[in-house]
């Protein structure tokens, strides 16, 4: 899974036959395998075989397994960050922004349930280094989803009898509880689930 340079040397190609960019292949192969094995019981032979490349090509575009294990959470997180900030950012009044934020973190994550399951199970195996910035990242979404209950609050749509930081642990705790029971094949979607949830919320904060 290498290209040659005028110079002689090699560096990795960016898509492999079908065109799928290397580190797209990686992150799925990881992704698989970790879900499947456990990320402790899954050495990067495995990953580079799985992905079809070379581990040169994965050390060009991943530093460790560990560089893999945070990327595999942080490019949900992304999206969800960026789905936050656009549904915070509109003139909907505070309750239809805030139902909105709450049921778009149930489906993101249920659409990317893998993802969820493994950095939940193996967070811990992250460098110090990484680790902390996993929670930065993280600690910066909640403080977004925070604002608007604080919003709300503030505006007196939404009851002050509980602390907004409390309101925030009791929905993101059951967001991560969705892998240990949310099945594809059982008898709720991803769009309904996230509609109880964003309602026992909103139900919750009301006056």
């Amino acid at each position: 899974m290498t290209s040659r340079k005028a110079g002689g040397g090699t560096v990795p190609r960016t898509t492999d036959g079908d065109g799928t960019p290397v580190p797209q292949r990686l992150l799925a192969a990881a992704t698989r395998l970790f879900a499947e094995q456990g990320y402790d019981r899954t050495s990067v032979q495995e990953i580079v075989e799985a992905a079809g490349v070379t581990k040169g090509a994965l050390y060009h575009y991943f530093g460790s397994k560990d560089d893999l294990l945070h990327e595999v959470y942080a490019r949900v997180l992304r999206v969800q960050q960026e789905r936050l900030d656009a549904l915070a950012g509109t003139d909907e009044p505070i309750e239809k922004r805030l139902r909105a934020a709450a049921a778009d973190v149930v489906v993101t994550t249920i659409e990317n349930l893998d993802d969820a399951m493994i950095f939940f199970r193996s967070m811990h195996h992250l460098s110090p280094e990484k680790n902390k910035q996993v929670r930065a990242e993280r600690r910066k979404y909640h403080e977004r989803f925070r604002a608007l209950i604080e919003e709300g609050q503030e505006a007196g749509v939404f009851s002050t009898a509980t602390p907004a930081d409390l309101v925030v642990d009791y929905h993101f705790g059951s967001v991560h509880h969705l892998s240990t029971w949310y099945r594809p094949d059982g008898p709720m979607g991803p769009q309904e689930v996230a509609d109880h949830l964003a309602d026992l919320l909103l139900r919750a904060l009301r006056p």
